[in-house]
C-alpha cells in the first residue's frame, strides 16, 4: 500500500502525542498522522475530514478509549480502530476484544513498538479498504441486476414453461441485443433436450425439430454438468471445424428444466459483463420456471389437499370421540358397563350407524350393542362362523389389528349382506381388537354409513381405542378379583417335553415335585425343585447342557432327597401363567409327565388359558376344573403382609419357606440362600429378620401385654 493512509492519534498527553506521532512518520511516511487530546476533537474530527484508522489511548478524562469506539461506531462501524494503552491488562484486553476493536497494542519505549503500530495500522486500512472497493463493487453491480430484473418482468409474470422459455429469448435478443439465442427443454420421459424457444433471426436458421441426446453435443455437456460454460470459438470445440450458426457461445443450464444458449458469429464475441448479464437472466429464468412448476404442482395437488382436509376434520372428529370414550370407560366400574358405554357414545356421532361387541369365542354371537337391528343380529347368528362379520372379526383378533371392509357392496364376500347394507344403510364396516397386556377382549365391530369411511391415521386411533378398551376391561376384571375370591382350580396333564419339569424328571430319572416359584428382578425365575434319589452330579451340571437354564444348585440333601434350585430367565408356561393371572399350586412330573394345579380368578376364560397353553405346549389336557367361591375378610393377611414387607424381604420369606429354611432341622441354610439370592449372608439375614419382625408385630398387634 503506497497511497498516503490519514491516521488520527487520539492521547491526552500533548507531548506523547506529538512524539508517537513523529514516531510513525518515521517508521512510515506514508502515514499522515493527526493527534487530538480529547474524545470530542476526535470526533468533530471524524466528522469533518477523512480518517482512515483512529489510534487512542484508553485512560482519557471525560470518555475513555472503549467509549470513543463506541461512539466512532454509531457513525461508521467499519472504521479501523486500535487501542493503544499503556494501562494493560486481561482485562481490559478482553474488554476491548468484546467491544470490537481493531486491534489492542500497549505502549512500550523503542522503535521496535511504534514499527509494530504501523503494521497493525497498514494491515487495518488495507482492509478497510478491499472491503469499502467491494462495498461499492456490490453496489454497482446491485444496479445492473435492478435494470435487469426491471426488464424481465414479463419473464415472471408469464404463466407457462413455454411462456416463459418465449420470454427469456425476447429479453435476450431485445434487451441484451444478443443476436442468436434459443432455450431447449428437458423432457424428463424420453431424457433428450428438446427445442423449446428462440429468436426470431434464430428460429428461421434452426430446425424446431432439433434435439439433443443424452452425450450429444456442447449443449448437453454444460447440461448434465450443472455449470455455464462459454466457448470463445466453437468450431475450434467440435473436430472437424464445421458450419456452425455460432462462433462463441454462452451456455447455461436452467437447472433441471434444460438450458438457454446465447451466440454470436464473431469468435469472442462476448465480454465478462455481457456473461455475467446472460447468466442473471438465466438464473431469472430458472427462478421463473421453479415457480410456475410449483404453481402446476399445487394446482395438480389441490384436490388432494381438499382431501386431506377432510380427512383432518375427520380425524379430529374421531380424535375428540375418543377422548370421550376414553372418559366414560375410566368412570365405568363393570366389564358390561365399559362395552356399553362404549357402542352408545360411538353410535352418538353421525359417521356411524351402529356398533357392537363381537366376544372372542364366538364371533356370531354380538354381546354388547348399541342401535343395531335384532333383525340384524338374528341374521349374523343364524350364519354362525360363515357370517362375513365373524370372519372379519377373526381376521382382526388374530392379527391384533383393525380391519376393515372399505364398501360391502362391492365386496364378494359380503354379498348376502347386500340386502342389509341398503336397508340399513352402511357401507363401511370397521373390526377393532380389545387388547389388553396380551390379552384378547373380542372385537368391536362399528358400521359406518360413507364408503372407504376410515383413513390409515383413522385406524391407528381406533386401533390405541381399542387397546385402551382392553386395559380397562381388564382392570375392572383385577378391582372384582381383588373383592371376591372367585377361583377356578384347573389341573392339567402335560406331557409335552419342552416343560422344564418334565426334562428335569427324565434327567432325574424319577419323580420331581415343584416346592415354589420366586419371581425375581429383569424376568428371572428361581424354581425350588424336590428330587427323590437324584443324581445330583448329573442335575447340577445341566447349567452348561441346557441353554434355557441359568444356573443349578443344591439347597439341601438327605439320603434319599434333595432340593435344588433351578433359575431360568424365564418360561413360556409361566408367561401364559402371569397373563391369566393364574397361580400354580401343585406342580409334579413323572417319567416325563406332569400334572399342574392351577388356580385362576374366576373371569379367566379357562378355554382360552388352556388353549394359548397348548399352542407353546401342544400335548396339554384338561385333567380336571373345580371351582370355588367365598367372601375375602377385609383384614386379610396376605394382603397386610404385602403392603407392609418390602420386595427384597418378601423374597427372602419365600426363599426361606420354599427351600425348608424354617424346618427341623433345617433342609437349607441362610448362606445356601444368598447365593440363591446373590446377595451376601448378612444382607439375606438382615432381610429375612426384618420380615419375621414384621410378621409378628401383624401378629402380636392389638394384644396387651
Amino acid at each position: 500500500m503506497t497511497d498516503a493512509v490519514s491516521v488520527l492519534l487520539v492521547d491526552n498527553e500533548p507531548s506523547f502525542a506529538e512524539l508517537a506521532a513523529e514516531m510513525l512518520v518515521r517508521v512510515d511516511d506514508t502515514l499522515d498522522v493527526t493527534t487530538v487530546t480529547n474524545a470530542d476533537e476526535a470526533l468533530g474530527t471524524v466528522e469533518k475530514s477523512t480518517v482512515e484508522c483512529i489510534v487512542s489511548d484508553y485512560d482519557m478524562p471525560g470518555m475513555n478509549g472503549l467509549e470513543l469506539l463506541e461512539a466512532v461506531r454509531t457513525r461508521n462501524e467499519d472504521l479501523p480502530f486500535i487501542l493503544f494503552t499503556g494501562k494493560g491488562s486481561e482485562e481490559i484486553a478482553s474488554e476491548a476484544i468484546a467491544a470490537g476493536v481493531t486491534q489492542y497494542l500497549q505502549k512500550k519505549s523503542g522503535r521496535e513498538q511504534y514499527t509494530l503500530l504501523a503494521n497493525q495500522i497498514r494491515n487495518a486500512v488495507s482492509q478497510y479498504r478491499t472491503e469499502t472497493e467491494l462495498r461499492e463493487s456490490e453496489r454497482r453491480h446491485e444496479r445492473t441486476l435492478t435494470v435487469l430484473h426491471e426488464t424481465t418482468r414479463d419473464l415472471m409474470r408469464a404463466g407457462t414453461k413455454e411462456e416463459i422459455y418465449r420470454a427469456a429469448v425476447d429479453t435476450a435478443g431485445d434487451i441484451l441485443d444478443v443476436p442468436i439465442v434459443a432455450t431447449y427443454g428437458f423432457d424428463p420421459t424420453d431424457g433428450v433436450l428438446r427445442y423449446a424457444a428462440a429468436t426470431e433471426r434464430t428460429a428461421e436458421a434452426l430446425d424446431p425439430e432439433r434435439s439433443f441426446e443424452r452425450g450429444e453435443g456442447l449443449v448437453w455437456e454444460a447440461f448434465s454438468g450443472g455449470e455455464a460454460a462459454y466457448y470463445e470459438d466453437v468450431r475450434a470445440e467440435i473436430e472437424g471445424d464445421p458450419e456452425t450458426l455460432s462462433r462463441s457461445e454462452v451456455i447455461v443450464p436452467l437447472g433441471t428444466h434444460g438450458v438457454l444458449v446465447a451466440g454470436s458469429e464473431q469468435a469472442g464475441g462476448f465480454d465478462e459483463t455481457m456473461i455475467e448479464l446472460i447468466q442473471i437472466l438465466a438464473a431469472n429464468t430458472e427462478a421463473a420456471l421453479d415457480r410456475a412448476e410449483r404453481e402446476q404442482l399445487l394446482r395438480e395437488h389441490d384436490r388432494t389437499l381438499t382431501r386431506k382436509n377432510e380427512e383432518l376434520t375427520r380425524l379430529n372428529h374421531t380424535n375428540e370421540l375418543v377422548r370421550e370414550i376414553t372418559r366414560g370407560v375410566a368412570q365405568a366400574t363393570t366389564r358390561e358397563e365399559i362395552e356399553r358405554t362404549v357402542c352408545e357414545r360411538l353410535t352418538d356421532a353421525e359417521r356411524y350407524l351402529f356398533a357392537w361387541i363381537a366376544p372372542e369365542r364366538d364371533p356370531s354371537a354380538p354381546k354388547s350393542g348399541a342401535a343395531v337391528d335384532a333383525t340384524y343380529v338374528d341374521r349374523i347368528r343364524d350364519d354362525g362362523e360363515a357370517a362375513p362379520e365373524a370372519r372379519l372379526v377373526r381376521r382382526a383378533l388374530a392379527d391384533e389389528r383393525v380391519h376393515v371392509v372399505r364398501n360391502v357392496l362391492d365386496d364378494r364376500e359380503w354379498e348376502p349382506r347386500r340386502a342389509e347394507a341398503l336397508t340399513h344403510g352402511f357401507q363401511t364396516v370397521i373390526a377393532v381388537p380389545l387388547t389388553g397386556r396380551e390379552r384378547r377382549y373380542g372385537a368391536l365391530v362399528v358400521h359406518a354409513v360413507a364408503t372407504d369411511a376410515v383413513t390409515e391415521s383413522e385406524r391407528e386411533v381406533l386401533a390405541e381405542l381399542g387397546e385402551t378398551i382392553g386395559h380397562a376391561i381388564r382392570s375392572v376384571e383385577r378391582t372384582r378379583a381383588m373383592v371376591t375370591d372367585e377361583r377356578v382350580e384347573l389341573e392339567l396333564a402335560c406331557a409335552d417335553e419342552r416343560l422344564l419339569l418334565n426334562r428335569l424328571s427324565i434327567a432325574a430319572d424319577g419323580p420331581v415335585t415343584l416346592a415354589g416359584i420366586l419371581e425375581r428382578e429383569q424376568g428371572r425365575v428361581v424354581c425350588f425343585v424336590g428330587v427323590d434319589d437324584p443324581p445330583l452330579d448329573e442335575l447340577v451340571a445341566l447349567d452348561d447342557a441346557w441353554t434355557a437354564v441359568d444356573r443349578v444348585s443344591v439347597v439341601s440333601e438327605s439320603d434319599d432327597a434333595a432340593l435344588l434350585e433351578v433359575s431360568v430367565e424365564t418360561t413360556p408356561f409361566l408367561e401364559v401363567c402371569r397373563e391369566y393371572d393364574a397361580r400354580v399350586l401343585d406342580a409334579e412330573s413323572v417319567e416325563g409327565t406332569a400334572t399342574v394345579t392351577l388356580q385362576v380368578p374366576q373371569r379367566v376364560d379357562a378355554r382360552s388359558l388352556v388353549e394359548t397353553i397348548r399352542d407353546g405346549y401342544p400335548d396339554t389336557e384338561l385333567a380336571a376344573r373345580r371351582e370355588t367361591s367365598r367372601r375375602r375378610p377385609t383384614g386379610r393377611l396376605d394382603r397386610q403382609v404385602e403392603e407392609r414387607l418390602t420386595a427384597k424381604q418378601f423374597e427372602a420369606l419365600q426363599a426361606a419357606h420354599y427351600s425348608g429354611f424354617f424346618d427341623w432341622p433345617r433342609e437349607s441354610t441362610g448362606e445356601e440362600l444368598a447365593a440363591t439370592l446373590d446377595v451376601s449372608p448378612p444382607t439375606f439375614h438382615y432381610h429375612l429378620r426384618a420380615a419375621e419382625r414384621k410378621l409378628v408385630d401383624l401378629a402380636l398387634e392389638g394384644r396387651s401385654n
